[in-house]
């Protein structure tokens, strides 16, 4: 157990998987309402207990209190994305003259990491103590060739909590030869805590001026388009319930919202993203260093899953994962996602927690 400031971290027992590794759950609290709970399958986040505005805790991410349902999870509920999150075309990578072909687990293409990605290792834990964040640091160690990827590399995620109820992530990675790297965080949100049907009257505000069409294998089609006068204009809050049912083009090939939008460009980290739900007054702010950020608004929730209890119907959670853009290293034009053995890649994610009203 560390203590820091009345913040505290402890580790407990999860599990053991059907190889007899054994996972463990880390929880963060930080005396204020705020408590973290993940685990070491995938760097899972089970748990994020966050107040309402009458001062009541409860989860505001869907997850599961048992190892069992993490064994084969195929929403990804909560989970380290990587080597690569969202899709590569085809599978296919070229790089340094050489074409790598990845594991194709998303029809012909290439999705979060592959058939077994991040998400289904087992990390090692550490303790992270700044100062003034405490936290956890998963780590591990993806060998070359690990669903298709050159080059071996080494990956530290760390969630670090504040007094202020800000959560920190942050991602570091090193490899041994030229390859590819994108990481995000898997989490679905529903901010009313399960005490609403749907996260569709959640109101979202976006910091984006354009957005990644895609097709309808949600493939990006290259070019970057304006939200302006579309149903991809969240740059007021508004409630996602408000612009889903359009009748356009994009939310048709998404089955909904599934895109990544292109955040507006600050000097270090920019806000990217508001969502608050009204009756709770709960309110998430998410800051980053990425260029993009996805919405998914849990369009394949179709039941087949079942956390804490409650069946995850469509549009059960919403999914804000900031990252770099999809099908990168076929897009030049895009934002790079390649890592060179003399370079370290770094990320930060801020998770700000509030309340209104």
């Amino acid at each position: 157990m560390a203590v820091v400031g009345g913040m505290t971290v402890t580790a407990h027992p999860f599990g053991r998987l059907a190889d007899g590794s054994s996972v463990d759950r880390y929880v963060l609290n930080n005396g204020r309402g705020l408590e973290l709970h993940a685990i070491t399958l995938g760097g899972i986040i089970t748990a994020l207990h966050a107040p309402d505005r009458r001062g009541r805790s409860a989860s505001i991410v869907l997850g599961h209190s048992t190892l069992e349902p993490y064994r084969k999870n195929d929403a990804y509920l909560g989970a380290i994305i990587g080597r690569f999150a969202n899709r590569i075309a085809d599978g296919r990578l070229s790089l340094a003259g050489r074409t790598h072909q990845l594991s194709r687990n998303d029809g012909a293409h290439h999705l979060h990491g592959g058939s077994t990605g991040f998400d289904q290792h087992v990390w090692h834990a550490a303790l992270h103590d700044t100062g003034r964040e405490i936290g956890v640091a998963f780590s591990r160690l993806s060998p070359e060739g690990e669903e298709g990827y050159p080059g071996a590399v080494r990956v530290t995620v760390s969630y670090l909590m504040s007094p202020d109820n800000h959560v920190t992530i942050e991602y570091q990675a090193v490899a041994s030869a030229p390859t590819i790297i994108n990481l995000t965080q898997h989490s679905y949100f529903d901010l009313s805590a399960g005490e609403a049907a749907s996260v569709l009257d959640h109101d979202l505000l976006l910091n984006a001026d354009s957005y990644l069409p895609v097709d309808d294998t949600l493939i990006p089609l290259g070019d970057v388009a304006s939200v302006a006068d579309t149903p991809f204009d969240f740059r007021r809050a508004m409630s996602i319930r408000s612009r889903i049912g359009a009748d356009h083009d994009q939310l048709h090939a998404g089955r909904g919202y599934d895109h990544t939008w292109v955040l507006n460009p600050a000097a270090d980290s920019s806000r990217a993203a508001m969502v608050t739900e009204p009756v709770s007054g709960r309110c998430l702010e998410i800051w980053t260093t990425e260029p993009g950020i996805q919405f998914y608004s849990g369009n394949m929730l179709d039941g087949s899953v079942v956390a804490s209890g409650r069946v995850l119907q469509r549009h059960a959670g919403l999914c804000l994962e900031t990252q770099h853009f999809p099908d990168s290293p076929h897009r030049p034009a895009f934002p790079t996602t390649m890592l060179l053995p003399s370079q370290r890649f770094r990320s930060k994610t801020v998770w700000r927690l509030s309340t209104i009203g």
